[in-house]
């Protein structure tokens, strides 16, 4: 199963929310981390139909070290969200 690295982004008096090097544009929130997670395996899985109903290519997961080296010492907090769908 293929999983994708998801960024997640918390500021005071903010939900959490997510986001995915992968899919530019692809984000979601929820109340708690766990909620802002069940959400983002649902955006990624829906965006993800919408790319093969449309005809186009699924890129394949950047893997968490290149994520992580391309931060250029950002302090990210990541969760891998699984792809649900193909």
């Amino acid at each position: 199963m293929r999983q994708y690295v998801g960024l997640i982004h918390k500021e005071d008096a903010s939900d959490y929310g997510v986001s995915f090097p992968d899919f530019p544009g692809v984000v979601t929130a929820g109340a708690s981390l766990g909620e802002a997670r069940e959400l983002a395996e649902q955006a990624l899985a829906f965006h993800v139909e919408g790319l093969i109903y449309d005809g186009e290519a699924v890129p394949d997961p950047t893997s968490l070290k290149k994520v992580l080296a391309d931060a250029a010492g950002e302090e990210l907090t990541t969760i891998m969200i699984p792809l649900r769908t193909l």
